[in-house]
């Protein structure tokens, strides 16, 4: 199995949990922040959608730059999964397809001129590919829990949801 296969495994059971966290996004309170200096509802969800594409960035890519970023804003549950499975259908392509040695290449972030890191694709890919995507889910789950919005289950159950995904993390989950 190679490296990508490996990762693409992974990254299935993730998306499956976080096409259910954006489904719970409350789209008539996109403007919520729980604290002046967060990012609002509607950034975080879009912002969460649209890390999967960070896999096609890494893979295919040796540099990511954020000079002419725009964020984008969603207003639907629909636009937000037709964005995200877009996405993550570009993702799955790219892990198919990626040889192992392109994982020792080193990918940097930056911002102009400004080189904001280099490391290499290997930690890219579980540092702000993967993790990255979690982290952002889990404050996503916040933003719920906060606004009285149901919480889906992660890995096991949460106080609102029974369902258990670690028991077949790699089975093809919808």
């Amino acid at each position: 199995m190679t490296i990508g296969q490996e990762l693409l495994q992974e990254l299935t059971l993730e998306a499956a949990v976080t096409r259910r966290f954006l489904k719970s996004v409350p789209f008539d309170k996109l403007d919520y922040k729980p604290a002046e200096q967060s990012e609002t509802l509607g950034r975080l969800a879009v912002h969460v959608a649209e890390i999967v594409a960070w896999w096609t960035a890494c893979i295919h890519h040796d540099k990511l730059d954020f000079i002419d970023f725009e964020p984008k804003e969603i207003q639907s549950e629909k636009k937000i999964l037709v964005y995200f499975d877009g996405l993550l259908a570009e993702a799955k392509t790219a892990l198919l397809t990626v040889e192992d040695e392109e994982f020792d290449r080193n990918w940097s972030m930056t911002h102009g001129d400004e080189v904001l890191f280099v490391l290499p694709k290997k930690q890219v890919a579980r540092l702000f590919c993967m993790n990255h995507l979690v982290h952002h889910r889990a404050q996503l789950g916040v933003y719920l829990r906060l606004l009285g919005v149901p919480v889906p289950a992660v890995y096991g159950p949460s106080a609102d949801d029974d369902a258990v995904f670690l028991i077949r993390p790699f089975q093809k989950l919808e």
